[in-house]
């Protein structure tokens, strides 16, 4: 039996382990370069970016004095490369989605008071027929007063007739507007383009990689200075939602690229209409996370809550809109978010798509 002294017995060990992170490490490189080569051998879809890997501090930022409890507490993400849509999907790209697959939208469809009911509280009357049609949520321009900031039932109305070909209603059209945001989407019509164009949701996480750019912890898509608010997104100025002083240029929604990217070339990551995200929207979903570890490509919550609106599932959606205002909502911060219903559209709500490799290189 060969007998080893200490001295050689270590020098024996240290070479083994050497050799050990040597072949470990080739493996991992090799891994990271055959990656590496499928994504440089992908042509980047038209109109979209690259979205680098990277870990970032994703909800309420430390010095964030607009953030929420549903924002809290602050947590690493790790999230993998991606591609995303410059821009919302507009109004262009929809018509072209509608006119190869003949689909028709929520807010085209005949009301079901069946269906509908199930999300309601029990016991809730059936509206009149000539309210059940067809339509949508628009916001009422021509609110003078209100009497509690926390009803927004006061700045909003249900439009018979509104949908994306008619934003304002039926005597209103999209003829002209091709690169403004579509918007009366719900989240139907949104997954039924992603699915024509192979494309999908993005994830909150996603979405809020993507708005931080080459940034990690900023809480707007800019930096942190919100002095630039109005030159860097359409949000809401004046008095909210009586007078819109417009300072921005734009009194409501705007044409895509109004204003400058961020920092990889994104457009209206915030302001300009929501974006929806796959992710279900719980107030209690970061609460309940174990964020002792930066967490890896998170997928949301398992189950939807909302106490404001307890029998309904509500997704979550990123971003912002043009009325969005410091003394409603600030949402125009990359940490905020709202729930929406699935079945839900309005004419402040859009949506964005992501693709990654592995997508494109099956199709």
């Amino acid at each position: 039996m060969i007998q080893y002294s200490k001295k050689s017995f270590f020098y024996i060990t240290t070479i083994f382990i050497s050799l050990t992170l040597l072949v470990s490490s080739c493996k991992n490189e090799a891994k990271k370069s055959s990656k590496n080569k499928v994504e440089s051998e992908i042509k980047t879809p038209e109109n979209m970016i690259w979205v680098e890997s990277k870990t970032f501090l994703r909800g309420a930022k430390a010095s964030d004095k607009y953030a929420m409890p549903r924002e809290k507490p602050a947590h690493k993400v790790t999230v993998d490369g991606f591609y995303i849509d410059v821009n919302e999907v507009t109004n262009k790209q929809y018509t072209a989605f509608v006119k190869a697959t003949d689909y028709i939208t929520v807010a085209e469809r005949k009301i079901d008071w069946e269906e509908m009911k199930v999300q309601l509280p029990p016991g809730t009357p059936k509206p009149h027929d000539s309210i059940l049609q067809p339509g949508s949520l628009i916001f009422n321009k021509n609110i003078n007063a209100v009497a509690n900031m926390n009803n927004y039932q006061q700045w909003w109305t249900w439009k018979i007739g509104a949908n994306w070909k008619h934003p304002s209603g039926p005597n209103s059209t999209i003829e002209g507007k091709d690169n403004y945001p579509v918007v009366h989407i719900a989240l139907e019509d949104a997954l039924a383009y992603c699915k024509w164009a192979n494309r999908r949701l993005p994830t909150e996480a996603e979405w809020e990689s993507a708005a931080q750019g080459n940034n990690e912890n900023t809480i707007y898509t800019w930096g942190n200075d919100s002095s630039i608010l109005n030159s860097n997104a359409n949000t809401w100025q004046g008095v909210f939602p009586t007078k819109n002083e417009s300072k921005d240029g734009f009194e409501f929604i705007s044409a895509t690229k109004s204003y400058s990217p961020n920092s990889i070339g994104l457009y209206d990551m915030l302001g300009n209409v929501w974006e929806l995200t796959s992710d279900l929207f719980n107030v209690n979903h970061y609460k309940e996370l174990d964020i002792s570890q930066p967490l890896l490509n998170p997928t949301g919550a398992k189950k939807s809550y909302s106490p404001s609106n307890p029998y309904q599932v509500e997704h979550v959606m990123k971003g912002g809109s043009f009325l969005c205002h410091e003394s409603y909502c600030a949402s125009f911060r990359i940490s905020a978010k709202m729930g929406v219903s699935t079945d839900s559209g309005s004419d402040h709500m859009g949506f964005r798509t992501v693709a990654t490799p592995e997508m494109l290189t099956s199709k």
